[in-house]
């Protein structure tokens, strides 16, 4: 116990390259949610199929090996070594981001179709529609789902221990490990209450987002959100 201030101060160190990689994972997760989540709800049959392709491709893949080959295969054939810390954001981007797809998807076919609708009979065009319509009200929808999503990703990010990022993992495991031995359970478990609260600022964040966007269409958030929210905050 009396090293416990130690593991503290050296998993400090690495709080940044894991804020950094998640939250750059994050927004790339967001934008790829987006556009193959709408491409899978596309009248143009390639399209949809595209997205599919990509959606499936990289749930259907491990993390690590796609880490591996952004970061050792793909400068074999491009001639160009990516920075490791992009590498790692990349790789967490396109893979929640084939998973946040599905997320999307389902939010906005969720709309009751009466918004459609009510939408056709004031003659907004299809952007309008979704825009103005749709998506306000499927986002309300998308943010519980949204929130244990980017929480895994959270702790998907020790996979840049792969790649010697000094993050969390990395250094429980390289610097804390070799030296401290026999305390190596309480390093673990320090670093897990790293992790805790980590997940726990994400789920905050993600509360407050849902109020607001829920408030802007005059609802409360639901119970079921409420205790999926409850619910992503236990298991992290």
């Amino acid at each position: 116990m009396e090293n416990i201030g130690t593991f503290v101060q050296v998993l400090l160190r690495g709080v940044p390259e894991t804020v950094i990689a998640t939250l750059g994972g994050i927004a790339l997760t967001i934008v790829l949610s987006f556009i193959a989540g709408l491409a899978l709800l596309s009248p143009s049959r390639p399209v949809r199929v595209i997205s599919r392709i990509y959606v499936e491709g990289l749930r259907g893949t491990s993390e690590v090996v796609q880490l591996f080959w952004i970061f050792f295969a793909l400068p074999l054939l491009v001639g160009f070594q990516i920075v490791p810390i992009w590498a790692g954001i990349l790789v967490l981007g396109l893979n929640h981001g084939a998973y946040g797809a599905e997320i999307v998807r389902g939010a906005v076919q969720s709309v009751p179709r009466a918004q459609y609708e009510g939408a056709l009979a004031l003659s907004l065009t299809p952007a309008q529609r979704m825009r103005r319509v749709i998506l306000p009200q499927a986002v309300v929808e998308m943010l519980p789902p949204f929130n244990t999503l980017f929480i895994q990703l959270l702790k998907g990010s020790a996979l840049l221990s792969f790649v010697s990022i000094n993050e969390l993992t990395y250094l429980a495991d390289q610097v804390l490990r070799p030296n401290f031995g026999p305390d190596l359970p309480l390093v673990y478990f320090v670093l897990l209450v790293f992790y805790l609260l980590l997940a726990l600022v994400i789920t905050a964040v993600m509360r407050m987002l849902e109020s607001a966007a829920a408030a802007r269409l005059g609802r409360t958030p639901s119970a079921r959100s409420r205790t999926s929210a409850k619910t992503t905050a236990g298991v992290a």
